[in-house]
């Protein structure tokens, strides 16, 4: 399993510290394109408050849950569950999401035609106030604290970009987000699977594939990604160990091998995503990364539950690499010079989500 370079957020918070050698280790051509932060003051008490509210979403009747649906905006706000597509274009029912921004409820107010034109950033927050009314405020704490200490590692990542040789930015990486009026929370739950005969001819369990088979493979579309390792639910809600050592978080290298990836409980993770990597002209790069699911017979009744907030540019933000730089430096195929974010990420919706 390997460790992601470690932060002490006391270094983070002070601007005057040096702490490019372990942006670039994170980050950089050799790096895994996730680190983790330590010691971040009040992160352990939000994480316990909010974590378990996932599950007692997805335990809400069908019916509730429903009236918390928004296909127009591409299920990116309330309740999301079955219309994400993974490999092979498979319906992800295994989990399900609950989406908001947390630091604006209406984030195009006054302005009906942003939320028509870009309604997975504008069109505003869901909350089931009557069904679990704690879920708003811990939701919005925990993210809005995952944002300080995301903008605190961008400023850093300025520092280390500017030090390298012709890396002109456009704008700073920590402008673009401290500056931008639509981060993505997302609440997870991951359904407990069902008892599943899953062992080899002598009776012992049959190795974990590193398959995607919870959350496929995929790089994040925006700048940031800010990760809580996951809390594991028995059946009547109490916190439970991982039942499988080779189930969680995979990232596979920059040699292509797959490497397992743990999140300390009592940190924060943050990745590399596309936009962030485009911006820098490919100085911060991000890995392609899968959630593997624990085997049935390990795991029977037992939930994830697991919180990200994916902290990306505003929409009409362009998203273009510094000057000088060559497309094929910033090494994201798909990636077409000319575009908004908001434009770029339309057509990742369009791979990813039923229309």
């Amino acid at each position: 399993m390997g460790g992601p370079v470690v932060f002490q957020y006391a270094d983070l918070a002070n601007p005057d510290a040096d702490v490019s050698a372990l942006v670039e280790e994170a980050f950089g051509p050799g790096g895994l394109g996730i680190c983790t932060v330590a010691g971040v003051p009040g992160f352990p008490e939000l994480r316990r408050a909010l974590l378990p509210l996932a599950a007692r979403l997805a335990a809400l009747p069908a019916e509730v849950r429903a009236r918390y649906e928004d296909p127009g905006s591409r299920y990116n706000f309330g309740w999301s569950c079955g219309v994400e597509t993974l490999e092979g274009g498979q319906p992800d029912d295994r989990k399900g999401s609950w989406y908001a921004n947390p630091l604006l409820d209406e984030p195009a107010a006054g302005q009906p035609q942003l939320a028509a034109r870009f309604p997975g950033f504008c069109r505003p927050n869901l909350w089931p106030r009557g069904e679990l009314p704690e879920l708003e405020g811990a939701f919005k704490a925990l993210g809005r604290l995952v944002i300080q200490v995301g903008l605190l590692l961008t400023h850093h990542c300025d520092k280390y970009v500017a030090a390298k040789a012709g890396a002109q930015l456009r704008r700073s990486l920590h402008s673009i987000l401290a500056d931008s009026p639509c981060p993505k929370g997302r609440l997870l739950h991951y359904f407990a699977p069902p008892a599943a005969e899953n062992t080899s001819s002598n009776g012992a369990a049959a190795p974990a594939e590193p398959a995607a088979n919870w959350c496929g493979w995929h790089y994040d579309n925006g700048s940031l990604t800010g990760l809580t390792s996951a809390m594991y639910l028995t059946a009547a809600g109490e916190p439970t160990a991982c039942p499988d050592p080779a189930a969680g978080l995979h990232i596979r290298d920059r040699s292509g091998q797959v490497v397992q990836v743990a999140i300390p409980e009592e940190h924060i993770g943050f990745q590399v995503g596309e936009a962030m990597q485009i911006h820098s002209g490919g100085l911060l790069r991000g890995t392609p990364h899968c959630v593997v699911g624990p085997r049935p017979e390990l795991s029977a009744g037992i939930s994830r539950e697991t919180f990200a907030v994916f902290m990306q540019p505003k929409w009409d933000t362009p998203l273009d690499a510094p000057p000088g730089v060559a497309p094929e430096d910033v090494g994201i195929g798909q990636w077409q010079p000319g575009l908004t974010f908001g434009e770029h990420s339309e057509r990742t919706f369009d791979v990813y989500y039923k229309k």
